[in-house]
């Protein structure tokens, strides 16, 4: 479809949120980055995905955490292959509302009495209500958080002399992105750390098509109002707009990929005005904007993956089925 300027009619703007729109509407198949779902009405409505039924993967994962948190946090905190014990720093990337979390950090408390813990997050208002939780909940934590894309690099205070700091990716985010692109960030990550330092990895496996779509695309429609709340934010931010009843969350498994896809799809012909970048946008009937990737994983290529990055992996923790993967990887 075609792309268009229109006569300026607002002054235009050229924030981050704009910059992604722009590329991403003007491109030929037209996508949306994910980050752009985590406004504050998207974090709300993400935290009601993780309730539905038909979405494993957090109740799994904390599953894990539940049966496995003193093993975890006694795992990382080994001097390497010694029997001698550090003392651990906790670090979450893309932390949100750090929900399990507290599993990992209680178990940590109660090996060593307190514990500091950096939660990352473009969000500072959602790394501040985070704060105020854990710290009411849990006597013994002390939360320092930090503003940062955690994808451009790690900026980190360093440790004091007898720490080691525990870096938590989990929730399967590395999923969100492409191969090559989780690789970077596998290295990033790897280069923000010491040798003896430690990433839990969190990974989504393989399994049935109609799970799989199932968790993407739930009965009560959680997902899709989800789903359709990038373009709301689209018509508060940069004054586009666009009609959300004329878009329909779409779900799809790529099994060729191995990932579920979401698409956001135009359920007719029609014209989209964005003000705010001095932009006009066609879209044809069945034509989709191509707002997120989820990648599964088979079971072996997590550890592959934090090898490839410079992590030695030390051990894997599953649920009873085998859907959902917890790895530890420790820096070399």
């Amino acid at each position: 479809m075609t792309t268009t300027a229109l006569p300026q009619i607002t002054e235009q703007v050229e924030t981050p949120v704009a910059s992604a729109v722009r590329v991403g509407l003007c491109a030929y198949k037209k996508r949306l980055p994910p980050w752009l779902f985590y406004d504050s009405d998207g974090s709300r409505l993400f935290d009601e995905i993780t309730q539905v039924s038909e979405y494993y993967l957090t109740r799994i994962e904390r599953e894990i955490f539940t049966a496995h948190a003193a093993d975890l946090i006694a795992q990382a905190g080994q001097a390497g292959q010694s029997d001698s014990l550090v003392r651990l720093r906790i670090t979450e990337l893309g932390a949100g509302s750090a929900d399990k979390t507290r599993l990992l950090l209680k178990a940590a408390v109660e090996r060593q009495q307190t514990v500091l813990y950096e939660p990352v997050d473009v969000s500072a208002s959602a790394l501040e209500s985070a704060r105020e939780r854990i710290e009411r909940e849990i006597p013994g934590v002390e939360v320092v958080p930090r503003v940062m894309d955690y994808t451009r690099g790690l900026d980190l205070e360093p440790l004091v002399e007898g720490e080691s700091r525990m870096v938590l990716y989990i929730g399967s985010s590395i999923g969100n992105f492409e191969p090559h692109e989780a690789a970077g960030i596998l290295e990033i990550i790897r280069a923000g750390l010491e040798p003896g330092d430690t990433l839990l990895l969190g990974v989504d496996l393989r399994k049935d098509e109609a799970t799989l779509l199932a968790a993407y695309d739930d009965a009560e429609g959680v997902t899709a109002r989800f789903n359709l709340n990038v373009l709301a934010r689209l018509n508060r931010e940069l004054a586009a707009d666009f009609d959300l009843e004329s878009f329909a969350h779409c779900a799809v498994w790529n099994s060729d990929k191995s990932r579920i896809e979401m698409h956001l799809e135009s359920l007719t012909d029609q014209r989209v005005k964005l003000p705010a970048l001095d932009l006009e946008v066609e879209f044809a009937a069945g034509e989709r904007i191509h707002t997120e990737n989820s990648y599964k994983y088979a079971p072996g290529q997590a550890e592959g993956m934090l090898s490839a990055a410079g992590f030695k992996p030390e051990i894997t923790w599953t649920d009873p089925r085998g859907w959902f993967a917890v790895c530890l990887g420790r820096a070399e």
